[in-house]
């Protein structure tokens, strides 16, 4: 997210080349950015934050139980830890943080609000308790998981120990589910449904784009929906 002070990166899961070129794709420039905020530990999440980190030597924020679980290989970060559920600011950003449920050692969604828009992001999640339905309500700008179908998921090549974690309470959110949700649950201030986090063993952009069109036909509000292809930068928003 950014406005015309702030500048943030949510996760650090590319590589910092391929983080820094997707930046400037957008017409940013990385060395500008003013912090970077983690959801968890899991290296899809992390794996460029140490190179990016030494080189902007910017602040990272993170719960405390998930800093503490980073392999920081002698690199001294510049931490800022917080309790899952707390806000804080950077910069003109307001973040609020709330707990996910997923199998990570302290895992966070964030809402940032500024300057009247609201941003939502909840990837890595098994299921969608009350509490983030709570958090979501109010966001123009919505990033959701819709990590699998479950018909591939069963005869895919995962060993069943995997695709029994991906299906648990603490896995991740299947096309069915995220469905349910926009039909009984979307607020209607979302303008922009983004989905992503999207297996590319498991799942495919048209069968999401096509169960969730068809959750958002059913609803008196629609919403712009955008299906996030998995190794493909997405275009930028402007709010």
């Amino acid at each position: 997210m950014a406005t015309s002070r702030t500048r943030i990166l949510i996760d650090a899961g590319l590589s910092r080349r391929e983080t820094f070129q997707r930046i400037v794709n957008i017409g940013e420039d990385p060395e500008k950015l003013d912090a970077i905020l983690l959801t968890h530990e899991h290296s899809d999440h992390v794996a460029g934050l140490l190179p990016i980190g030494r080189k902007l030597h910017i602040p990272i924020y993170a719960s405390r139980l998930t800093a503490q679980s980073i392999a920081w290989d002698n690199y001294s970060p510049n931490l800022e830890t917080f309790q899952a559920g707390t806000s804080f600011t950077v910069g003109d950003i307001e973040v609020q943080s709330f707990s996910i449920p997923h199998d990570a050692v302290d895992p966070v969604g964030f809402t940032l609000r500024s300057q009247g828009v609201k941003i939502g992001i909840a990837t890595d999640l098994g299921y969608l308790p009350d509490s983030i339905h709570f958090h979501l309500r109010g966001t123009h700008c919505l990033l959701l998981e819709s990590n699998h179908d479950l018909d591939m998921l069963k005869v895919g090549p995962y060993p069943w120990s995997v695709k029994q974690r991906v299906m648990s309470r603490r896995g991740h959110l299947s096309n069915d589910v995220v469905s349910q949700f926009i039909q009984e649950h979307l607020d209607s201030s979302v303008a922009t449904l983004m989905l992503g986090h999207l297996s590319e063993h498991n799942n495919h952009p048209e069968i999401v784009r096509l169960t969730a069109a068809q959750a958002i036909e059913g609803r008196r509000h629609a919403a712009n929906l955008v299906v996030l292809d998995p190794g493909k930068q997405s275009e930028a928003f402007v709010y």
